[in-house]
This record gives C-alpha cells, sequence and structure tokens, in this order.
C-alpha cells in the first residue's frame, strides 16, 4: 500500500525533527527541504498528497512556494509559521492554503489536521469522478453532521475544516443573515484572535468551490453592513 507522501518545508532543525518524527510515526512518507527552491524542485520530480510550508525561510518564504504550486496544482497546503498578524493568515487563505498552524503547535495536531484534510481530498476526489451534473439552486447541498462533510449533487465537496463549518452554519438556517461576528463565533470559536476579514476570503474560496462545482456562486449573498447568508433560490 502506497504510504502518503507530505513535503515538509522548515528550516529550524529542532521543528523539522518534531515533526518528522511524528509525522513517520503516524505512516507518512516524509520528504524534507529547508529552503524554497528545494521544495519546488521536490514537487517537480516528486508530487507529493500535501505539503506543510513554512512561511519564513533562507530563501523566499512559503507563499511563493504556494503561488508556484497553486499555477498547476490543488494540492492540499498547510502553512506553519510564528507570525500571529492576521494579514498573514488572511493572506495564506486568500492563496488558496487548505489550513493555517501558528508556531508553538503541538505535532499531532498537526499530524490530526494532515489527515483530515488527506480525507477530505480523497473524499473529494472519488465523488468528483462518479458524481452526477449538479444541479442549481442550495437545495443540491445536503449537510450530513456526522461525517462533517456537505453532498453536491452525486458527490462531496472538498472543503477546508473551516470552509465546512462556514457553509454549514448558512446550511442550517438558509435565508439567516449571520453578521461578520455571529460567524466569527460560530465557526471561530477556537481561534480568538482571528479577525472578520478571514470571514471574507473563506466566503471567496466557498463561493469558486461552488462555481466548480456547477452551482452559482450567488448562493451565498452578501448583505452590505450586515453580513451573509445562503439563499434558496440563486
Amino acid at each position: 500500500m502506497k504510504l502518503p507522501r507530505i513535503l515538509l518545508l522548515e528550516d529550524e532543525p529542532a521543528i523539522a525533527d518534531t515533526l518528522l518524527y511524528a509525522l513517520r510515526s503516524e505512516g507518512f512518507e516524509v520528504v524534507h527541504v529547508t529552503l524554497a527552491r528545494e521544495a519546488l524542485a521536490a514537487f517537480a520530480q516528486h508530487p507529493p498528497d500535501l505539503a506543510i510550508l513554512d512561511v519564513g525561510v533562507p530563501d523566499g518564504n512559503g507563499f511563493d512556494v504556494c503561488r508556484a504550486i497553486r499555477r498547476t496544482s490543488e494540492l492540499p497546503i498547510v502553512f506553519l509559521t510564528a507570525r500571529s498578524e492576521e494579514i498573514d493568515r488572511v493572506l495564506g487563505l486568500e492563496l488558496g492554503a487548505d489550513d493555517y498552524v501558528s508556531k508553538p503547535f503541538s505535532p499531532r495536531e498537526v499530524c490530526a489536521r494532515v489527515k483530515a484534510i488527506l480525507r477530505r481530498t480523497a473524499n473529494g476526489k472519488a465523488a468528483e469522478q462518479g458524481a452526477a451534473p449538479a444541479t442549481a439552486g442550495a437545495a443540491a447541498l445536503r449537510l450530513d453532521e456526522t461525517a462533517q462533510r456537505i453532498a453536491c449533487g452525486g458527490g462531496y465537496l472538498a472543503l477546508t475544516r473551516y470552509e465546512f463549518l462556514l457553509l454549514a452554519t448558512l446550511l442550517r438556517r438558509p435565508g439567516r443573515i449571520f453578521s461578520r461576528a455571529e460567524l466569527m463565533d460560530l465557526v471561530w470559536a477556537d481561534a480568538p484572535d482571528t479577525l472578520d476579514r478571514t470571514v471574507d476570503a473563506h466566503i471567496k474560496l466557498l463561493r469558486a468551490k461552488l462555481r466548480e462545482r456547477g452551482l452559482s456562486p450567488d448562493l451565498i449573498q452578501t448583505h452590505r453592513n450586515m453580513g451573509y447568508s445562503l439563499t434558496l433560490s440563486a
């Protein structure tokens, strides 16, 4: 059985060693590099199943590596950073990151997030291969609370953790307008230092994923100075 292959870009030896041990203990094959150019070379030579990118490395940053990868691939990406500024988190999410972990962090938590992302990605790919064309309207979306996934037509949306929580919140109460503050409390309850601009970044990503599956991005409506809602009639 092929082991999931992880590309790790991290230049701090202590952090890299801890993550390498944790990931390999969980059954992952890990390719470790310390420079941005090495990460891009490793990606080109043998594309991994997921990349973990440190934001700050000696010859550049993880954001530039993510931009380069995104030109040709939807590879799941997790950012590692010592920075806590909201702008860095939002930039990472707008570039298409699947998750964002601030240092210091628990290696076990990183492993758990990696496994969850790979499960969602695998489910999404399998669903797309056998899915029927999606129909228009929010009725095409069905929330599976137990499995924490959202069906779209004959398949499932490939969503990151916060994308799922955000869309699920809107889907439970179609037509209701949620303010950014409400969405922050409901979706980002475990990340109290996150600012409301993150909501806008995630809405943008969700609309793009709905469009990819044949649904109107206008299913998620913006209400100026009020918030967002999920409409049944787009």
